[in-house]
């Protein structure tokens, strides 16, 4: 059986793709361009959290039955360097998931190297 992911407008305005959602993981990864940096000359730190925030909902997407439905309630980010001009990759984990709550982690790379880290909880319904 073929199982569709619901359109998402926003991930593809950015690029991001999810690699992989199951077990209460997945992984994200967005092919760097130009038009992702800032006046700095960085990949902007909203680039960073969407990824991080994508990949939380896929990972907990992939335990959640049928009818229900997931939306971001908090995200804590610490930005450990700034992203090189490389690929990224994130790669999120739920930690705990209770009937109306889970709480998630996630990592970001640029070429390879740990960029960011951010925890999560999200609404169950």
């Amino acid at each position: 059986m073929n199982i569709v992911a619901p359109a998402h407008p926003f991930a593809d305005m950015l690029g991001l793709s999810v690699d992989s959602k199951q077990g209460g993981k997945s992984t994200c990864s967005l092919v760097f361009t130009e038009r992702l940096l800032n006046p700095n000359n960085v990949v902007h730190g909203g680039v960073i959290y969407s990824m991080a925030d994508t990949g939380m909902g896929g990972a907990l997407t992939s335990l959640l039955g049928d009818g229900q439905l997931c939306a971001t309630i908090e995200i804590k980010i610490m930005y450990l360097k700034p992203a090189g001009h490389y690929d990224l990759a994130c790669n999120s984990e739920v930690i705990k998931q209770g009937r109306r709550v889970a709480i998630l982690e996630s990592e970001v790379f640029s070429g390879g190297e740990l960029i960011a880290k951010a925890t999560g909880s999200f609404a169950v319904f």
